[in-house]
């Protein structure tokens, strides 16, 4: 009942962006690795390619120009590295070759044949969702979990970067059928903003971390599919398509009459073995303006109006002894702020992800201790200050950042810098 009641309270910090890392180790001897992802025939980057390293749980993910950068404690540099991507084929590669060089990893895209024989076990689409999220004990670990994930979190206004935040939480995930809620506490964090190209329009991520963890639909399906709202979907079977070289049944859903409260569209990618979700990728029908007006805002100037223009959501999920653990979330939010005898408006983007690098089974039982605890409400850019120098994350597997994004923290620190000057100058 506990649970219940926290998540309908929270229910709107959901379309907002949240992004959790934790730390688990603190090993000092390690090597780092750097590289590329790419399509081998096309040569496109290739986002959100996931690389493990082989028999553990530390991971890392490509950023939108396909790098990647992933740190390997020492006593695992005999290791291989398993590279995958949705419909791609598995790619395994000695630590040893990606040794003193920028790797380039080329993927291939799988050619995925699925007999008529495993789609006709269900009866439709629909029967095959709700036998994914009614069984899901058979597939979703239920052991309390310690997590490390690396989090990011920036604002745009237009194009141009004017936020950026990231940070290494500790989360202490709770098995499903807990009625505890997951807890999160703060551990390295840096932001760098500038304030004047936000003008008078305060725009922030409530939730933090919380807010992609939400994205976790196995854990939280409340969020998007109710016992009530699914029946609100029309569930189609698409092309299959592989993961892990594992083939994945690929689900499109869209609202049937749009009558629901908030209507989303997407993919639901599940593995044909265990019938285990794999990934989710969905956006938010922001076609009509009248509903969605000032839906993902918490709190608003009056003589402002915020209409949604893209909300997209993603969350994947890995394997682990037979089990599938949250593994990755993003959101991204485009959203245009009207503001009385104002001619133009403005837009801006909110984007945040969430990589789990590193987990481990709470077999000690784990706390995090009540003064530590982030607030499901919290605005991660409030409780931390500045950026630091570069071996600020030490031995922390991290998302690289996008050349964009190392753009816009020099310029950030330089107009800091600048308006700093003025202040002493203003001042005598």
């Amino acid at each position: 009942m506990e649970k219940s009641h926290t998540l309908k309270r929270y229910t709107s910090t959901f379309l907002l962006l949240v992004f959790v890392l934790f730390s688990l180790h603190a090993q000092t001897d390690f090597k780092e690795y750097q590289g590329k992802v790419i399509d081998g025939r096309t040569n496109k980057a290739l986002e959100a390619a996931s690389l493990s390293i082989n028999n553990t749980n530390i991971s890392t993910i490509t950023n939108s120009e396909g790098q990647f950068t992933l740190k390997v404690p020492n006593n695992y540099l005999d290791s291989k590295v398993v590279v995958s991507f949705l419909g791609y084929n598995t790619y395994v590669v000695p630590l040893s070759e990606l040794a003193n060089t920028k790797y380039v990893i080329e993927l291939y895209e799988a050619v995925t044949e699925l007999s008529t024989v495993n789609i006709a076990a269900f009866k439709d689409a629909e029967s095959l969702v709700r036998k994914v999220f009614d069984d899901k004990s058979a597939n979703v670990g239920e052991e309390s979990v310690f997590m490390t994930a690396f989090y990011r979190e920036t604002i745009k206004r237009r194009n141009r970067n004017v936020s950026l935040t990231e940070a290494v939480v500790n989360i202490l995930k709770q098995p499903n059928s807990s009625q505890q809620r997951d807890a999160i506490q703060l551990g390295k964090a840096r932001k760098s903003t500038d304030y004047t190209r936000l003008d008078t329009v305060s725009v922030k991520l409530q939730g933090g971390p919380f807010s992609t963890m939400y994205l976790d639909i196995m854990k939280y399906p409340e969020y998007i599919f109710t016992e009530e709202s699914i029946s609100g979907y029309n569930f189609t079977f698409n092309n299959p398509s592989t993961i892990n070289n594992r083939t994945v049944f690929v689900v499109d859903f869209n609202p049937k009459n749009n009558q629901l409260q908030v209507n989303y569209r997407g993919k639901l990618f599940i593995d044909v073995q265990s019938l285990a979700l794999v990934s989710a990728n969905y956006f938010l029908d922001v076609s009509n303006i009248a509903k969605t007006k000032n839906l993902l805002v918490k709190r608003k100037p009056s003589d402002i109006e915020v209409y949604p223009l893209e909300a997209i959501y993603k969350v994947d999920y890995k394997e682990k002894g037979n089990k599938w653990y949250y593994s990755y979330s993003n959101l991204s939010l485009t959203f245009k702020v009207n503001k009385k005898r104002q001619l133009f408006n403005k837009v801006y983007t909110l984007s945040s992800e969430m990589a789990v690098t590193d987990w481990e089974v709470n077999s000690a039982d784990k706390k995090i201790k009540n003064k530590d605890k982030l607030r499901p409400s919290v605005i991660i850019t409030d409780a931390i200050s500045g950026f630091s120098d570069p071996n600020f994350w030490g031995q922390y597997n991290l998302i690289e950042p996008d050349k964009s994004i190392e753009s816009a923290i020099d310029k950030i620190k330089k107009n800091i810098e600048k308006q700093k000057d003025k202040e002493k100058t203003a001042n005598g």
